[in-house]
């Protein structure tokens, strides 16, 4: 990082005095914003958090991968408006949306300036939508109430003929309002509010949660701790790659594979519920440790049912490989560039399957992960074929990594009483969730308690790469692009 720019370094799962983050004129800083993007670095979060008197902060987290440092830098107040980062990098565009529909403040030159969520009573949640123009132009729209059980969410598709010409999603219609909750806290119901905020990420986010209080508090979990989050974590990944290559396979109508991911992924979920007594992982992590231990007896019977899951697993992917058919339904069909992943700030899965070597795990390492990292999966497509690879390898790593680490778990404690949050304390995590990053900023006002609680998941960053990946292909492999992404509406509807 320059010595010219707004931002202080720190590491991820650390935190730093609110004084200590420097803040210049809104002008400068989304200047130095977007220097820092153009020469490496990524867009983590963009938020704002109102001043002590008028106006407002705005706060950007980046990550500089290559150094596995993080930045944080912060606007003086203002209000008003501020020249958009989003003309000159693409990743920015929702947050600045976001910052204009919760604060007010206006992106000055943003392309296309609208509500992400409904917030304003009855108000439309999207307002107008693009629109292409020509004789030959139709448009067809899905949802936002959709024929399955599912959340709700709107895609309107501008066609010429059978070619996806544009896709515009507009997600947002519950609007939970789980962060304004946060406020004040944490609260009696926070750990349960972080355990819902994407129900089949349980695990991930409160990693992330309990990560940012133990930073709060100036220390981390216990090792033994550590190292259950690390397997209660890749148990999470294991059961929601093979659910989505069976749901792939399905939509293809491979049946075979679609059939014994089905049952695998429960498999992969009892697994975890055997860890803790719930199949999503809930109740098990919590801030200073974990509550539930795993002493051998039960890890010996996770391990023993764990290897059949895994060779069959195996054995029901191999079937999709060597189809023909399937490979011709995946293969450059909803393809996204490295480029386009790059401007866009693409995460997880959906990254690594455009040749970004882009993984926490890896990159910004903490907790148990800093001593047993699974290698970073890449494949370099970026098609459905390259996301079904990814995810088809991450399994297997996966499994590599639960039968290394269960066997030699560390002794000691499992839980550590926490000091109370620092007061007027920034504080960061990273998490490597089965979508990708999870990033939890919490800064602490003068009592210690939650001034402003930020979440991005994952899905925040991909959705827009979803709707990249519908140009020039037929609307009809909608769905295979749709599942080949697989990502969260309530994570990103906080």
């Amino acid at each position: 990082m320059s010595a010219a720019t707004p931002f202080a370094p720190l590491a991820n799962a650390t935190s730093l005095p609110w004084a200590d983050v420097p803040g210049w004129p809104v002008a400068d800083f989304i200047r130095a914003t977007g220097a820092e993007i153009t020469r490496g670095a990524r867009l983590c979060s963009l938020f704002g958090v109102a001043a002590d008197g008028d106006g407002t902060h705005l706060v950007a987290v980046l990550a500089f991968d290559t150094d596995s440092t993080l930045a944080v830098g912060r606007s003086t107040p203002f209000t008003g408006a501020f020249p958009s980062l989003t003309v000159t990098h693409p990743q920015a565009h929702l947050f600045e949306r976001e910052v204009w529909e919760q604060h007010g403040l206006t992106p000055t030159g943003h392309p296309w300036l609208k509500p992400v969520r409904r917030t304003a009573g009855n108000a439309p949640a999207n307002g107008e939508f693009f629109r292409v123009d020509g004789g030959e132009i139709h448009e067809v729209a899905v949802g936002p109430v959709h024929a399955g059980i599912i959340e709700p969410g709107h895609f309107r598709f501008q066609c010429a003929g059978e070619e996806v010409l544009h896709l515009e999603i507009a997600l947002g219609y519950q609007h939970r309002g789980i962060e304004e909750a946060l406020g004040g806290g944490p609260h009696r119901a926070t750990m349960l509010q972080m355990e819902t905020i994407a129900g089949d990420t349980s695990i991930a986010h409160a990693t992330a949660y309990a990560t940012v209080m133990e930073a709060l508090a100036a220390t981390e979990a216990p090792l033994r701790a550590q190292w259950l989050r690390a397997v209660a974590l890749e148990l999470e990944r294991l059961a929601n790659h093979t659910g989505d290559l069976g749901a792939l396979a399905n939509d293809v109508a491979f049946l075979p594979t679609s059939s014994a991911c089905g049952k695998l992924r429960g498999d992969f979920l009892n697994l975890t519920a055997l860890l803790c007594g719930n199949r999503f992982g809930r109740g098990l992590v919590r801030p200073g440790g974990c509550r539930h231990d795993l002493e051998p007896a039960r890890a010996a019977q996770l391990l023993e049912r764990l290897a059949p899951a895994l060779a069959d697993t195996a054995q029901a992917i191999g079937w999709l490989w060597d189809s023909a058919s399937v490979r011709s339904r995946f293969e450059n069909v909803g393809t996204v560039f490295p480029v386009q992943a790059t401007e866009l700030g693409l995460v997880g899965p959906a990254a690594r399957a455009c040749g970004l070597v882009r993984d926490v795990r890896y990159d910004h390492a903490s907790g148990w992960h800093r001593f047993a990292q699974a290698p970073v999966t890449v494949w370099p497509g970026g098609d459905v074929f390259a996301r079904a690879r990814v995810r088809s390898l991450e399994i297997q790593r996966s499994g590599e990594f639960l039968r290394d680490q269960v066997p030699s778990p560390p002794e000691g404690e499992l839980h550590d009483d926490l000091a109370a949050p620092a007061p007027d304390t920034l504080a960061v995590a990273l998490v490597e969730g089965w979508r990708g990053e999870v990033c939890h900023v919490a800064l602490t006002d003068s009592a210690g308690r939650f001034r402003r609680y930020k979440i991005t998941d994952p899905s925040f960053h991909n959705w827009s790469g979803l709707a990249l990946a519908l140009r020039g292909t037929a609307i009809s492999d909608f769905p295979i692009c749709n599942k080949s992404f697989n990502l969260s509406y309530c994570g990103f509807d906080l």
